[in-house]
């Protein structure tokens, strides 16, 4: 099953009721079958910014324990990587997050991504390839 990437505003949309896109994130989430992955960066800033809202805390480290969201990532194996990647697009720029799901769609195939991040349209991987958001930013 191809993995589907998980960004930081999708799980605080998801997870907190009070977002504008929570609904729509729990429908496109209901909607999809896939492996739903991230790294830790983008569960710590959705950690950051759910901060006062302890059930929406709670559902998200919930979901990993379930392992209903997984996070393969290892920043040890990648940090040269996502330096570069961070550099590529300083412009934009790519924080240290995207950075990681860039690169996290080079190690397992995948643009397939959840994220109300409309810097993705930007993004890359593999060189050359359009990140596919599953969740319309219009």
């Amino acid at each position: 099953m191809t993995p589907i990437l998980v960004d930081t505003g999708f799980l605080v949309a998801l997870y907190n009721r009070r977002e504008p896109q929570h609904r729509r994130c729990v429908e496109t989430y209901r909607d999809l079958e896939g492996r739903f992955v991230t790294c830790e960066a983008c569960i710590a800033e959705a950690l950051h910014l759910l901060n006062h809202e302890s059930a929406a805390v709670e559902g998200l480290l919930s979901s990993i324990q379930k392992e209903a969201l997984e996070v393969p990532f290892r920043l040890s194996d990648q940090v040269d990587k996502v330096l570069d990647l961070m550099r590529k697009y300083r412009d934009t720029p790519a924080n240290f997050a995207d950075a990681c799901l860039i690169q996290m769609a080079e190690d397992l195939g995948t643009g397939d991504i959840l994220t109300l991040d409309g810097d993705f349209k930007h993004y890359r991987w593999r060189r050359n390839r359009s990140f596919n958001l599953l969740i319309s930013l219009d």
